[in-house]
């Protein structure tokens, strides 16, 4: 937090200081601050906190992170040679600015230390092999696509596709374990800011969360600063603190913006699409700072969200995210007009390391709804040509749309526990498809499923559902 006294005591201590002798709104050009480096931290006089951009050989360009007018002729002192964030453990629960300051109300945070916002990523030789399922609540991602505790993930979707009820999903079922899930909500609007919290209070899930929140109308320095604070954060709980942590980018289509903005304004020679050739690199060292550390066996799990605008995916910065993550789930509105909930297109979806946490059946029986998806795939595309569709085809359809309504959640729900959702794939994938009534078939499996301790009650109950409620045929 900010010390009124902290100008004066840090010129009182002869550290560097500087003129302002330029601004253009968030960006201000110092002369003088001898010896300082790209990314140290300063106060100016008025006190507000920036953060060194750029050195030239006479002047040194800095971020102001807290507002966009500064005084032509006032004084600049540096605070520290790195940024660094305020971190502890009494961020838990709290609502707070990439600067630490809180929005929530309730009072001063006390904060334990504080971590470097740019650190290095661990190496090969501190990091262990990630196998841990992170359950994220949702069906059709856990059966499919699981997401491994450590693993780098991209959420890709057009706007109002699902990508946020997803995320709050996945949060809301991490209420009761001893998991942080760290938010870090960029460049959103206040409505946008004020549903999330909302929902996380109403479900509890606010208990073992962290929001960071630098909305549209902040300073875009802070848009700018918020994912690496948001990382640090997290760095620190699951570092020193010994603690699994989840932290959700949301969005990183707006960082880049903003990063994009920054950097033109800065003359930068712009690249494709308009952004500078370091982009890559801004979001590429922010998203391998996760893993599975060797000293304690916590992870730090990364899921990064970006905007696919009219679901193309071949854009710069999807692609860009997705050679740089383990795999990514995939959201369109294409999937979402068909009344498919959640709208995750799975022809496109894939987790790269999901495979290690599911067993042997697991595997079998996810690639086989895999392949029935595809086919029934295939078959909606034949069917847009024609009426008169083969029976295999017509069969594909069916079977299609059941497993859909198998997989279908509101976003307030939660997935059902893993040995019923077995029983109803298993039910549905060996199955025909005549009389099947899906939210009768969710019942008795919900009935039958405290009764199954091992790999055969599974087999036997399976043949029990097929039975009770008549399905007629095998695949």
């Amino acid at each position: 937090m900010y010390n009124d006294n902290l100008f004066q005591q840090l010129v009182t201590a002869n550290y560097p200081t500087g003129e302002v002798i330029g601004s253009d709104r968030f960006l201000v050009t110092v002369k003088g601050l001898d010896g300082v480096g790209v990314g140290a931290l300063v106060v100016f006089e008025s006190g507000q906190r920036g953060m060194v951009r750029e050195l030239t050989d006479e002047t040194v360009l800095i971020l102001n992170l807290q507002g966009e007018e500064t005084k032509l002729g006032s004084l600049v002192v540096l605070q520290d040679h790195s940024m660094k964030a305020d971190v502890g453990e009494a961020l838990i629960g709290r609502i707070v600015t990439p600067l630490g300051e809180p929005l929530d109300g309730k009072g001063p945070i006390r904060y334990e230390a504080q971590w470097p916002v740019y650190n290095e990523a661990p190496g090969l030789i501190e990091r262990e092999l990630l196998k841990d399922q992170l359950s994220s609540g949702v069906t059709i991602v856990d059966f499919l696509f699981p997401i491994v505790l450590g693993q780098r993930i991209a959420i890709l979707g057009d706007a109002k596709s699902g990508k946020t009820s997803f995320l709050l999903q996945l949060g809301m079922n991490q209420t009761g374990t001893d998991r942080i899930v760290v938010y870090v909500l960029i460049g959103k609007r206040r409505v946008e800011i004020g549903q999330t919290i909302a929902t996380l209070r109403e479900t509890g899930a606010m208990a073992n969360s962290i929001l960071i929140i630098a909305d549209m109308f902040d300073s875009l320095a802070q848009s700018y600063l918020a994912p690496y604070i948001g990382c640090a954060i997290a760095e620190y709980l699951w570092a020193k603190k010994g603690k699994d942590v989840v932290v959700i980018y949301d969005d990183l289509t707006s960082h880049a913006k903003v990063y994009r903005e920054v950097s033109l304004l800065t003359n930068v020679s712009p690249g494709r699409d308009s952004y500078p050739g370091d982009m890559f690199y801004a979001h590429s060292s922010l998203l391998e700072r996760a893993g599975k550390l060797k000293s304690n066996s916590k992870t730090l799990t990364a899921l990064p969200v970006v905007i696919t605008p009219g679901d193309d995916i071949t854009a710069f910065l999807p692609t860009s995210i997705m050679s740089m993550t383990d795999g990514q789930i995939i959201f369109d509105l294409q999937t979402f007009r068909q009344n498919i909930r959640p709208a995750v297109n799975v022809g496109l979806s894939v987790s790269r390391v999901g495979g290690r946490a599911l067993n042997n059946r697991q595997k079998l029986l996810s690639a086989t709804v895999t392949k029935r998806l595809a086919e029934y795939r295939q078959a909606r595309e034949f069917a847009h040509f024609t009426t008169d569709i083969t029976p295999e085809s017509k069969h594909a359809l069916q079977l299609g749309m059941l497993i859909y309504e198998v997989f279908r959640q509101g976003p307030r729900e939660l997935h059902l526990p893993l040995v019923q959702e077995l029983m109803l794939e298993t039910v549905i994938a060996s199955g025909g498809t005549s009389a099947l009534n899906v939210s009768d078939l969710k019942k008795k499996a919900k009935e039958v499923a405290p009764k199954i301790k091992n790999a055969v009650d599974i087999d036997l109950a399976v043949q029990q559902l097929l039975q009770t409620t008549r399905i007629g045929g095998t695949l």
